[in-house]
């Protein structure tokens, strides 16, 4: 009989519904899996590290008890809190609870992007000195290769896993985690496909962001974590992301949330920290001057019809380079017409939104406001640059090309800069920036998600002012309509993350587990 562990709670119930008479044969782990979920009481509080080196808040310590819950359970799950939560510092916690605990007798893996490794080394050394660590990066990397199982905790990166691939699969580890895990959502990417390769006891996800544009995505983590769980993809975009995203079926939405939230654990900062300053978003709009309104209609009339004959040749499906590339360059002359490369665009000296960037900024700055600036045009930041020098106004710039990185950032954080220009691509996640207090959103982008993920880079803890958020974006243009697909978006996330829903960790009970694992096609 050939059964997935997550029946492994019907089986108790088999087992002792047939006594002493039957005798078993196979997979003892299982039945033992059973039997502790069927006495399954709640989440209890672990004891914290004797050498971790700062305080838990009390929402970090119920997010070590989850840690730990999984551990004992042998299952995995994703650490979703809202950027800026500590989501690093609490899988720092629970590893050097695992190496005091003698559980720990293989390294630990984590895969992060590459802004983040160093603030994964920082952190391990500021709270967890105990942990020998290992950062895998750089041309001189391979030498450390035999040196993995001498260390706790080995750092690498998503782009050198396809390069590492052979060295990292040679070892089999206590922990695998992915940080900013979202990167894995398509399971095709080469990524994705290599870590599923990688031999651990234990996987966790750490993201702020486990669903940024479909339930897909959700799927694609939750099959790299526990394969089998939320079935096949074609499975679940048949009963489970079609019905909720196409319908608003609510009993399959309640039913998804049901199965998947002992294994998300996610709190949102309004939730858990209530000393954390006001966030407040102000959207400012303006209407297009003359020249570049007449700019867009043109482009908007030539690349609809370009459209329309590449849909109507190639299908829907076959044309989306060609409609990504049409929405591309509307939103590049929202911006300012200097960034598209068509002839007619160079004539168009005027930028409405730029202007009124510039009108702004000199307020804020007179006000003592210190700034962070995002556009995803790293074209778009060289403009600005050139603009706010002009006024002699002090800056600091971090793009996908910058390559003294620590350095541009302390140049800010020490109050060198007033104003820091960053691309969204760069510095929307990995960095700590509460010195700002203000934010702006030169261009809209398509998921709320990536917006709020940057915008944590100062609204977050160790903030001790009100941070307010500028959106700035053109009247009657294709950004408003940008806006309005976030709101769908966010609406969708919130459904399935089950936003206000408070404390649901002391709610798990045994009939909650034992729901959520009954098969999906009942």
């Amino acid at each position: 009989m050939r059964l997935n562990r997550f029946d492994a709670a019907r089986l108790t119930e088999l087992e002792e519904s047939c006594g002493n008479k039957t005798r078993w044969h196979g997979d003892k782990a299982m039945r033992k899996l059973g039997r502790k979920l069927k006495n399954f009481k709640g989440i209890r509080k672990v004891a914290t590290p004797r050498g971790l080196k700062t305080e838990l808040r009390e929402y970090q310590q119920q997010g070590l008890n989850w840690l730990q819950f999984l551990r004992s359970y042998e299952f995995n799950g994703i650490l979703a809190d809202d950027m800026g939560l500590g989501k690093t510092v609490q899988t720092l916690a629970h590893l050097l609870l695992e190496k005091e605990r003698k559980r720990m007798n293989r390294p630990c893996l984590v895969i992060a992007p590459t802004s983040l490794m160093s603030n994964w080394r920082r952190e391990a050394e500021q709270f967890t000195p105990g942990l020998k660590v290992l950062v895998l990066q750089g041309p001189d990397r391979k030498q450390f290769f035999d040196d993995i199982d001498k260390h706790d905790l080995i750092l690498s990166t998503y782009p050198l896993l396809t390069r590492d691939t052979d060295a990292l699969l040679a070892h089999e580890y206590h922990y695998l985690i992915l940080d900013e895990a979202q990167v894995i959502k398509n399971p095709r990417a080469k990524a994705a496909q290599t870590v599923r390769k990688i031999q651990a006891r234990h996987r966790l996800c750490l993201t702020g962001t486990p669903m940024e544009n479909h339930l897909g995505e959700l799927w694609a983590l939750f099959d790299f974590l526990m394969p089998g769980f939320l079935q096949d993809s074609r499975f679940f975009t048949q009963h489970f992301r079609n019905p909720i995203e196409k319908h608003g079926d609510t009993e399959q939405r309640q039913r998804l949330v049901q199965r998947i939230s002992p294994f998300m654990l996610r709190r949102s900062k309004s939730e858990v920290v209530s000393e954390l300053p006001d966030k407040t978003e102000i959207l400012r709009s303006v209407t297009l001057h003359s020249r570049q309104a007449a700019l867009y209609e043109s482009i908007r009339l030539s690349m609809e019809k370009k459209v329309r004959d590449a849909i109507a040749q190639k299908g829907l499906a076959r044309s989306h380079i060609t409609i990504l590339d049409a929405l591309l360059k509307l939103r590049q002359v929202c911006c300012d017409p200097q960034l598209l490369s068509l002839p007619q665009a160079k004539k168009t000296r005027e930028s409405a939104k730029l202007d009124m960037l510039m009108e702004l900024l000199p307020e804020m700055l007179e006000e003592g406001r210190r700034i962070l600036l995002f556009s995803q045009f790293t074209k778009m930041l060289g403009i600005i640059e050139q603009r706010i020098k002009g006024q002699g106004i002090s800056y600091t710039k971090l793009t996908g090309q910058t390559r003294k990185r620590d350095e541009v950032i302390e140049r800010f954080r020490q109050g060198e800069a007033d104003v820091f220009l960053i691309s969204l691509k760069a510095g929307g996640v990995g960095l700590n920036l509460t010195e700002a207090d203000t934010v702006i959103h030169y261009d809209p982008w398509w998921n709320p998600a990536v917006e709020n993920q940057a915008t944590d880079r100062a609204h977050r803890i160790g903030q001790n002012k009100p941070v307010f958020v500028y959106k700035l974006i053109t009247e009657n243009t294709l950004e408003e309509k940008i806006m309005a697909m976030q709101a769908r978006k966010q609406a969708l996330a919130d459904g399935v993350y089950e936003r206000g829903k408070k404390n649901s960790e002391a709610k798990l009970t045994a009939d909650d587990l034992k729901e959520l694992f009954e098969p999906l096609s009942n």
